[in-house]
């Protein structure tokens, strides 16, 4: 039998991640002594390592709760825990689309501050100076002129912001 601490030191858990499991019923096995000092066996440590597999998923704890509840009620339980294993996937996957249009937002944002580090653009990036900017705009179309712009040394990807209809500022191309 492992104490907290053991079972936390077999699994790599925290014993505070080990407790909070414990206390959440996703540990079946665990036992308690006459002083309640939570015990593991090795049927509890093979849940744990189980949850932490789960858990590094990214599977919310409501759902590593439904998958252990499945898994006590035997190999019946298998198409649920299969279409929920899917359900899963799915989420992940589109939680990787996000991540991905957010990378490439960043990409752009990367561009844009190398441009400005090298003098190439003025610092559209801070609010402070959108006011003035925009003024330029306004009194100033030669200056934002396609022409002007594919006349200098800018590079054509990096060229200017626009305001796009929900608020958020993209990089616009001169081409």
């Amino acid at each position: 039998m492992y104490t907290v601490k053991e079972a936390a030191q077999v699994t790599g858990l925290t014993e505070h991640a080990v407790r909070f499991y414990t206390d959440k019923g996703l540990v079946p096995s665990v036992q308690r002594n006459e002083n309640n000092i939570r015990l593991f066996d090795e049927e509890s440590i093979n849940w744990l390592h189980g949850i932490k597999c789960l858990k590094q998923s990214g599977m919310p704890i409501g759902v590593i709760k439904m998958y252990i509840d499945l898994c006590l009620e035997g190999d019946s339980t298998i198409p649920q825990r299969y279409t929920l294993m899917m359900e899963h996937k799915e989420a992940a996957l589109a939680k990787l689309e996000e991540a991905k249009l957010h990378v490439a937002h960043l990409e752009e944002k990367t561009v844009l501050y190398q441009a400005i580090l090298e003098h190439q653009t003025q610092d559209t990036t801070n609010p402070v100076n959108w006011d003035r900017i925009q003024h330029m705009q306004r009194t100033s179309h030669a200056f934002w002129h396609p022409a002007r712009i594919r006349s200098t040394r800018w590079p054509r990807r990096v060229v200017c912001l626009q305001h796009r209809c929900d608020g958020q500022r993209r990089l616009r191309s001169a081409a």
